[in-house]
């Protein structure tokens, strides 16, 4: 069974998978995995989202691929984004990192202040 067999089969209904098996050695690990988000997308939704990096985010080009307008593209991507959480790629410097940049000069008590109220 394929990923999109099992998109299709679910229905779009949350599942969790409890064993995976890993194809080079045969290893089965049992437990209760989530998927990923973009594999919980329905199928069409995944195809969009893999043609949108694909064509390197170009919205010209995701209208040239399906044949529609840009407002179409830009209203499809705002409802699967709608549908993701959002994952922090710059997190939060820490108390301790904070407090040592302090410490070396490398910023004001001010703004030390101001990253530890969360608050950059």
């Amino acid at each position: 069974m394929d990923w999109q067999e099992l998109t299709n089969l679910t229905r779009g209904q949350p599942f969790v998978v409890e064993r995976v098996r890993l194809t080079g050695s045969g290893v089965a690990i049992e437990g209760e995995f989530e998927l990923p988000q973009l594999a919980q997308l329905n199928v069409e939704d995944q195809v969009f989202v893999t043609a949108f990096v694909r064509c390197h985010g170009s919205i010209k080009e995701m209208e040239r691929i399906f044949g529609v307008s840009y407002p179409t593209i830009k209203s499809r991507l705002k409802r699967i984004t709608q549908m993701l959480d959002f994952v922090e790629t710059d997190p939060a410097p820490s108390r301790a990192d904070v407090i040592d940049r302090l410490r070396r000069g490398e910023i004001t008590a001010q703004q030390a202040l101001s990253e530890l109220e969360g608050r950059t």
